[in-house]
Order: C-alpha cells, then sequence, then structure tokens
C-alpha cells in the first residue's frame, strides 16, 4: 500500500533567518569577550586584528540581512559557504590569541554541529574536514595566549596535544550523535506526515456518501423548475401534434431523474447510517476480501462466537492498518497466513500468522521504525517493511491498540502480528 519511495525527504534547507541570528550572537560574545581581555583584565591583546575579524563577521551579516528576506532559505551549498566562513573566522581569531591554548578553542565544533543537524551530509563532512585541518593548524599558533604582562603562559606539547585530541573527539563524537538525531527525526516527520496523508485519504473517502446527497438536494431545484414548466407546456400543446410527444417525453424523463436523485439521497442517508458502525466479522471480511484473490490461502479462524462479537464503528485507521498487515503477511507467505480472532467482555484481539521467513533478530528490535527496509536478511528480495509499516502501526495504536511482533513458535520461520484492542473503548467509539 505504501512503501518508502511514496514520499521523500523532507527538505533541510537552514533558514537564513536562524543563522543570521546566532551570528550576531556570536559577534556580540566575541566582541564582549575581547573587551573584557582587553580592558577590564588588561591582557596584551592583537585589539586591531581582532577588531578587524569580528567586523568582518558583522559586516557579512548586514549584507546578508539586506540581500535576502528573513523568510530566505539556504541551498545546501550557500549554508556550507557561510558555515566555512564562520569556521574560518572563529579559527582566525583564535590563531592570534594563543592557538588551541585558547580557552575558547573548542568553540570550533559550533559550526560543525550546525552543519551536521541540518545538511545533507556531503557538505556536512567537506565543512568537519576543513574543521579538523585548522584545528590542527591552530596547534602551530605562534601567538602567546592572553595573560598578565609580566607573565607568559607556556603551555607544554604534550597538553597540546591533548587539546587537539580532546577537541577532535569531541566535533567528530558530536557531529556523528546529532547526525543520527537530526536523519532519524527527519524519517519519523516524512512517515507522520505521510500517516495524515493516508488518514486524511480514508476520510475523503468516507465522505463521498455525504457529497451525492448534497449534489442531489441542490440538483432537486431547478429539476423541480424544469418539471413544471413541462406540465404548463404540456397542457398547452396537448392538442399540438407536432409538440405533443416530445413535450410528454421531456415531462417523463424530468420525472425520471427526480425519482434517481431521490433514491440516491436516500440510499446515501441509509448508507451513512448503514456504514458507519459494522459488526467484529463484517470488518475482518472487509479487510481480507481484497487479499483472496491471490494464490496464498487466507485462513480465517474465530475463536469466539458470533453472537457476541462488539459493534463497531468504521474507523478509517483500522481499516487501513490491518489491510496493510494482511498485504505484508501475504507478501512473505508461502502457502498460507492465518488470521484469527477472538474476542470476550473486556478486549478484541488479532493474530496474523504467515509462513514465511519470518522476523530477523535484529529487525524485532527495530520493528515498525520508518524506512526499516527488510523482514530478514537472508531474504534480500523480500518486499519493504519500513514506511508502510510503520503507517499501519501508527494508525493501529492511535485507535487504542497495543501491537506485538515476533515468530511463530520463538523460531525464525513464520511471522506473528498480535493486535489487541480494550472491547470497551471500541464499542464507546461506536
Amino acid at each position: 500500500m505504501f512503501n518508502e519511495a511514496t514520499f521523500s525527504r523532507s527538505d533541510r534547507n537552514l533558514r537564513l533567518r536562524t543563522l543570521v541570528r546566532l551570528r550576531w550572537l556570536a559577534v556580540a560574545g566575541q566582541t564582549a569577550t575581547v573587551l573584557v581581555v582587553a580592558f577590564v583584565l588588561e591582557f596584551p591583546l592583537p585589539l586591531v586584528q581582532a577588531g578587524v575579524l569580528i567586523a568582518a563577521l558583522a559586516a557579512a551579516n548586514l549584507m546578508l540581512s539586506s540581500w535576502f528576506p528573513p523568510t530566505h532559505r539556504l541551498g545546501p551549498r550557500s549554508a556550507l559557504a557561510l558555515l566555512a566562513f564562520d569556521l574560518l573566522q572563529m579559527a582566525f581569531l583564535l590563531f592570534i590569541t594563543g592557538g588551541l591554548a585558547n580557552p575558547f578553542a573548542p568553540l570550533m565544533c559550533v559550526p560543525v554541529i550546525i552543519s551536521f543537524a541540518s545538511q545533507p551530509l556531503r557538505h556536512a563532512v567537506v565543512l568537519i574536514s576543513l574543521a579538523l585541518v585548522a584545528t590542527t593548524v591552530l596547534a602551530f599558533s605562534p601567538y602567546d595566549v592572553p595573560w598578565y604582562p609580566d607573565q607568559i603562559l607556556r603551555i607544554q606539547p604534550a597538553i597540546e596535544l591533548g587539546i587537539w585530541c580532546a577537541i577532535v573527539s569531541m566535533m567528530l563524537f558530536a557531529a556523528f550523535y546529532v547526525y543520527r538525531v537530526s536523519h532519524e527525526a527527519t524519517l519519523l516527520s516524512d512517515a507522520l506526515a505521510a500517516t495524515e496523508l493516508v488518514l486524511e485519504r480514508e476520510k475523503h473517502l468516507s465522505q463521498l456518501d455525504g457529497l451525492a446527497a448534497a449534489a442531489a438536494h441542490e440538483l432537486g431545484t431547478p429539476l423541480a423548475t424544469i418539471t413544471v414548466v413541462a406540465k404548463e407546456m404540456e397542457r398547452s400543446l396537448a392538442k399540438d401534434d407536432r409538440y405533443r410527444e416530445d413535450v410528454q417525453l421531456l415531462r417523463s424523463q424530468s420525472e425520471r431523474c427526480r425519482d434517481i436523485l431521490r433514491r440516491l439521497t436516500s440510499l446515501s442517508m441509509e448508507g451513512e447510517e448503514h456504514l458507519s458502525r459494522l459488526p467484529f466479522s463484517s470488518m475482518i471480511d472487509e479487510i481480507l476480501t481484497p487479499h483472496r484473490q491471490f494464490d496464498i490461502d487466507i485462513r480465517l479462524v474465530e475463536k469466539s462466537p458470533k453472537a457476541q462479537e462488539p459493534i463497531l464503528s468504521r474507523n478509517a485507521g483500522i481499516l487501513y492498518g490491518l489491510g496493510n498487515l494482511v498485504e505484508n503477511a501475504v507478501d512473505f507467505a508461502r502457502k498460507e497466513v492465518m488470521f484469527t480472532t477472538y474476542h470476550d467482555g473486556e478486549r478484541v484481539a488479532i493474530t496474523i500468522e504467515d509462513d514465511g521467513p519470518g522476523f530477523a533478530p535484529d529487525v524485532l528490535a527495530h520493528i515498525g521504525e520508518p524506512y526499516m527496509s527488510k523482514r530478514s536478511r537472508e531474504n534480500e528480495t523480500a518486499g519493504g517493511l519500513g514506511l508502510g509499516l510503520f503507517i499501519a502501526k501508527t494508525l493501529l495504536e492511535r485507535s487504542g491498540a497495543s501491537l506485538r511482533f515476533s515468530n511463530r513458535d520463538g523460531g525464525s520461520t513464520g511471522a506473528r502480528i498480535h493486535i489487541e484492542w480494550p472491547r470497551a473503548a471500541m464499542e464507546r467509539d461506536a
């Protein structure tokens, strides 16, 4: 029903306003730090050079703000260029103020983290490569750290090597962690958007009866006018042989149209009442019928009598979710899919089993996550189980169901999915 290709990755372009605000924060922080070091602590500092570097960042920000609207989104290359500029500006400022011995050296990680959080991987890798080169160059800075005028703060090479290792380790770990979190959040956002699209489509289909009734109501008024005019024409032209048969045909056809609209209106009103609530067994038949035309045998096992079955409301999420799970079972099954139902006074349960390859142990730990592509590594030809299964799981859980995924008899062949609802909640909705 749904697969990974149905929804593309969402747009990860960085908004210019966000980056501009972060850069103004950097300008303010750098300016405050330089002023405190130079005039409060009175440490010797290349004030002019530092001021030029800070002014360059501020000037770039002003140009961006004047050239582009605040809502402008940067493409990957533009974002890479701006983040690389920020990285080099920070590197030059650190270079003239002690290099890696400067306590603010770990700030080199900030542009890298922003890049991995918001940009495609290949562009982020380019930026982190530049950051690693710049960090290495900082280790060879000939400038001393601003310190008391009568003292020279010397950092031993072993300490500088340790600082370099710490910054590089933090940069790599933070980049990997932020990228994984951002990547999973993007996949989840796309999958939830697809879920909402499915619900919207199912609701739209359920509203067609109401639209038919509205159309019948709107067409009733002009058709009544046509009928009245046809009757008047028939009365006036009753003795005219040239038009009598045509007028009679016109009036009979208008009456026929009124009958059709009347039946359409009543069918829509009755069908809406009838289809809004249905027995549990009818819902199961509606789910299984589209899949019985394949070569796979679908065996329905009912463990509870129909006389005591619950009456449910027609829920598009349940119908779609269960239909998707049955479709997956049919796709992976070799010969048979077993669909077992059970209900009592407390719960309503459905178990779907197939005789296919089952779930691999590593897959079971992540089942239901969006864009997980395979059921079993040994079955490389198996269809996708990612976005479609995620949508089905999400829709069923929204209806109050709990799902358990496992293999039949605890083995490695044959998948089993157990879905269970509180009966009181389902009947209350109906």
